[in-house]
């Protein structure tokens, strides 16, 4: 059912969502498409930290099969993917972001076209964008401060393009790692 949930998505998604909010309410779940390996299925706790030991013991517990590979947290995706969410389109090739260090942690500061913070749903893309960008393990883990401004926001910071993220924040998380001597967080 879950493999072929294309034939009757609505109703596979709705079970499935059932089942994992019995576990915790903040519980997510994606899915990959086929391929000739099988197809990812992603436990998420929907970027709420308290739900990350629902997620890792839901993911310990899953059986082993052989056309599937369960995945704890929304991993990184490259290329990050088109946001489309409430009417908004956020294309991360228009994105920029800047890294913002403390020397205690990294914050990230994402920089849209249109943005409007008065329309909550910039908030959601956000978000979603730093969890393709980085994985949500890392952007609850890791990140410090985050801000969503609108692109002509006067420049303050040094600005990169989105696509840059994952490597310029894994340099200086690593930088302020070696400064303090602290190990680095694992997913379970």
């Amino acid at each position: 059912m879950l493999y072929d949930f294309e034939k009757d998505q609505e109703r596979v998604f709705d079970k499935l969502a059932s089942k994992m909010r019995q576990i915790d309410p903040h519980l997510t779940f994606e899915f990959g498409p086929k391929t000739d390996a099988g197809r990812e299925f992603v436990i998420s706790a929907d970027g709420i930290k308290a739900s990350f030991p629902a997620v890792t013991t839901l993911v310990s517990a899953a059986p082993r099969l052989t056309r599937w590979q369960v995945t704890a947290f929304r991993p990184r995706r490259s290329p990050i993917n088109l946001i489309e969410l409430k009417g908004i389109k956020a294309d991360p090739r228009d994105i920029q972001f800047s890294l913002i260090d403390n020397g205690r942690n990294i914050g990230v500061y994402l920089f849209f076209p249109g943005y409007n913070e008065q329309n909550n749903a910039w908030k959601e893309i956000g978000y979603l964008l730093l969890d393709e960008a980085l994985g949500e393990f890392d952007v609850e883990t890791k990140v410090g401060p985050i801000g969503f401004f609108s692109l002509d926001q006067p420049e303050n910071q040094e600005r990169f393009p989105l696509a840059d993220l994952p490597a310029l924040f894994d340099r200086h998380v690593l930088t302020l790692q070696r400064r303090s001597g602290i190990p680095p967080l694992q997913p379970n």
